[in-house]
């Protein structure tokens, strides 16, 4: 039961991680939390740049969750231990 918790949580995990990150832009350079948003200026004509307050998740993050559904997902394929039955012998 556990083992298939195990994998159901890396699948859930990975897929979840990846639809939000692709959802959210696909971003593939790293994490950021300010996005660049380039401006004109009527009057003078000149072109600037104004920062905006967003998270944008990069391929770091992405990275980081699919590492941890990987080690979910092999602790959900490794071999159960036996139980050593060492009684008292008569």
């Amino acid at each position: 039961m556990l083992r298939h918790g195990l994998r159901l949580t890396a699948a859930v995990l990975f897929l979840g991680t990846l639809l939000w990150w692709i959802q959210a832009g696909r971003n593939p350079g790293w994490t950021k939390n300010q996005v660049a948003v380039p401006r004109f200026d009527e009057v003078t004509e000149i072109s600037y740049v104004e920062y905006e307050e967003r998270f944008v998740p990069g391929v770091d993050l992405l990275a980081a969750s699919s590492a941890i559904a990987l080690v979910l997902g092999v602790l959900g394929f490794l071999p159960r231990r036996k139980k050593s039955s060492q009684g008292l012998a008569g």
